[in-house]
């Protein structure tokens, strides 16, 4: 993720290079680290050479992962040589050390102190008071017009493939009022979408039993649909990402079905055979997910719904992915992901004794797997031409530009083309009749603006 370049004036402040590497809740840290830098009078620049100093926020979960880290680490020592490693690597910094001893400093993920401790070692500020450098949302790396809001830290959860637990610990929640504030100083900088994050969504503040904190002259619980609620009525879209199949998830929809917050949910459900979700350890009764879903649509009837899935895990059985394949079906979901099964060092699925899925049998899955999403997607899709959607616009162009639905997240999901009698800006939400539908996007005609 590029860092946007910063000048501070004619006094040398220290420049500080960034790379942040890996999934939204750790572009979040790197967005915390970079807010407190630039209130300390540090600059941001796009190049290692030159800089005083290269951070680099590493990603540690899978193995590709880690390759992409310290090939990152390598480059900015290359080109630098004053390197600090932060993120989910640094969870594990004797692997950091022994591929590179000569790294200024290691720090783990969330500790943002001891980033900061590193960088005034290495390049100590130079701020002036009377300057005010950082707006109060602080500094996003994000377009302006949305921005992720991570609400936990952590995760209760054990399953078998991940380590996220042993690098950030275990469930930390936000108080909702800070949670509140942070996304009322985005919507006033601009903000037109909020995505809410964490490791687990819907177990928000189940650590803090649910204890409430003052807001707007109220109190406001840190549960799942208070927050929701109150986060519905700042005026802005609202998705939630992360988000098990628990079943106080049911209390959420009608608030979707009243456009208080967006209609969509990402479930990160990884598969549908009980017995490979039984060795996954996977939360919810996710053996009543069908029913659920088909509850929630009777609810709210434009609910999007998208997950990932994995193929190839440990011990999973052609007959266990046919079974994915047939509730694939059922369930109809609107956008899927598939990743193929990868080991992760650490993660208790290696010590399952359960059966290696060969490598060309995980790609077999996996193309089987979205081609056959592919017609469910196609199919959903179809059902919106004709309608009107409510577009917000990501890129521009003279005639058509690129934009989400209400059913499409940033980079994951697909996009709404739309053409127009004249040019539209980035951020602005339209009406457009929907004239065209493929595999994966959808394309109109802007109606209102």
């Amino acid at each position: 993720m590029q860092v946007p370049e910063t000048k501070s004036g004619d006094k040398a402040a220290p420049k500080v290079s960034f790379v942040s590497l890996g999934c939204p809740k750790a572009l979040v840290d790197s967005e915390r680290i970079i807010t407190r830098l630039r209130a300390e009078g540090y600059e941001l620049s796009r190049e290692h050479v030159g800089s005083d100093l290269v951070i680099v926020n590493t990603c540690g979960f899978l193995d590709s992962a880690k390759a992409e880290s310290l090939g990152a680490i390598g480059k900015a020592l290359k080109e630098n040589g004053k390197v600090i490693v932060t993120g989910c690597m640094g969870a594990e910094p004797e692997n950091i050390s022994a591929a590179y001893p000569d790294v200024f400093a290691i720090t783990g993920p969330q500790q943002y102190e001891s980033v900061l401790d590193a960088v005034h070692r290495a390049a100590p500020p130079r701020h002036d008071p009377f300057i005010d450098l950082v707006p109060p949302e602080g500094i996003k790396l994000t377009p302006r017009h949305y921005a992720y809001l991570k609400i936990s830290e952590g995760c209760n959860n054990r399953c078998t493939f991940c380590i996220i637990p042993k690098l950030r610990g275990d469930l930390v929640s936000r108080p909702a009022g800070d949670v509140l504030r942070e996304a009322e100083k985005l919507a006033a900088a601009g903000v037109k979408e909020l995505l809410v994050i964490s490791q687990d969504t819907s177990a928000y503040g189940v650590d803090i039993k649910y204890a409430a904190s003052p807001w707007r002259g109220q109190d406001v619980r840190a549960k799942f649909v208070d927050l929701a609620s109150a986060l519905g009525e700042l005026g802005i879209w609202v998705r939630m990402h992360y988000v098990y199949p628990y079943p106080h998830v049911d209390d959420v929809i009608p608030l979707m079905a009243e456009r208080k917050i967006l209609p969509y949910l990402d479930m990160p459900l990884q598969h549908a055979a009980p017995d490979v979700l039984k060795r996954m350890k996977r939360p919810a009764a996710q053996e009543k997910a069908i029913a659920r879903i088909e509850r929630w649509r009777e609810m709210c009837p434009d609910l999007t719904l998208r997950s990932t899935f994995i193929v190839g895990f440990p011990g999973e059985t052609e007959a266990d992915f046919e079974f994915l394949l047939q509730w694939l079906e059922e369930a109809s979901l609107d956008r899927v992901g598939c990743f193929k099964y990868e080991p992760v060092r650490g993660a208790t699925a290696n010590d399952l004794g359960a059966a290696v899925v060969p490598d060309e049998v995980k790609e077999d899955r996996w193309h089987r797997f979205m081609q056959a999403q592919q017609k469910i997607s196609a199919r959903r899709l179809k059902r919106k031409v004709g309608t009107r959607q409510q577009v917000i616009i990501d890129e521009t162009g003279p005639t058509v530009s690129k934009g989400r639905s209400m059913a499409d997240a940033p980079e994951i999901d697909g996009a709404v083309y739309v053409a127009s009698r004249r040019p539209m800006r980035v951020g602005e939400i339209a009406t457009v009749k929907i004239e065209r539908a493929d595999e994966y996007d959808l394309h109109g005609t802007a109606v209102g603006y």
